[in-house]
This record gives structure tokens, sequence and C-alpha cells, in this order.
């Protein structure tokens, strides 16, 4: 049966150029680059725990189907929104949201949605 949530792949055309933008831009370590010419590549926060898998989809087909929303949680989303505008993200600032928590929503370079939340839901 099923022990342990390994974590989500996302394909790309350009791999490298991708984990650059969660691992550069978004300050997510990149714990694992393999098996060659950027073929593959995990971002997360430590190695042995779940996280986003990237695959070039040129090698190994594209099978990422529906919609795809990453959450991350910060401690200070003012504090996040501004440094990631110096790094250069077009991105709304952070809202309210109704049920008391604060979020943040803008695209990667390929188009999947990602939230940043602050407070629990």
């Amino acid at each position: 049966m099923i022990s342990a949530f390994e974590g989500i792949n996302l394909y790309t055309k350009d791999t490298a150029a991708l984990a650059a933008f969660y691992s550069a831009v978004l300050g997510i370590p990149v714990p694992f680059e393999g098996f060659g010419n950027s073929d593959g590549a995990k971002i997360g926060f430590a190695g042995g725990l779940p996280g986003i898998i990237i695959w070039d989809e040129h090698k190994w087909d594209k099978l990422t189907t529906g919609v795809v929303n990453l959450v991350f949680s910060c401690s200070s989303l003012d504090e996040t929104y501004a440094e990631l505008k110096a790094r250069g993200l077009d991105c709304e600032p952070p809202v309210t949201m109704e049920y008391g928590g604060r979020e943040m929503n803008f695209k990667d370079p390929d188009g999947n949605s990602i939230t940043l939340l602050e407070g629990a839901y």
C-alpha cells in the first residue's frame, strides 16, 4: 500500500531554467539534479522530504494533466513580496483572504500557479 507522499511532477521544455526560477528567484533549495543534461531536478527543503520534481518533457513526455497550484508557506508575506519584486518577479501584493490567512498568487515561467501563504487555513 501507499506509504508516503513523494512529491509533484512538473514537465517543462527547459528543466534547468525552471529549476533556476524556483531556486534563484523563490529561494527554494535544489537537493537533487540528476540523470545528466538536466533531465530532472527535485526542488524542496530536504532530499528525503516531498518536493517538486521537474522533468524534461521532450525526453519523458508531458504527463501533467489538469490544473496545478503549488502552495508554499512563508512567515512574512510583506517581506517576501518586497524580496521577490527586487529579484524581478512580476506579481501583485499580498491580500487577506476571507478565511483569515494572507495570500500572494503568481505564475512560474511555464504558467503553473503558485500561492504563497501566511497564516493557517
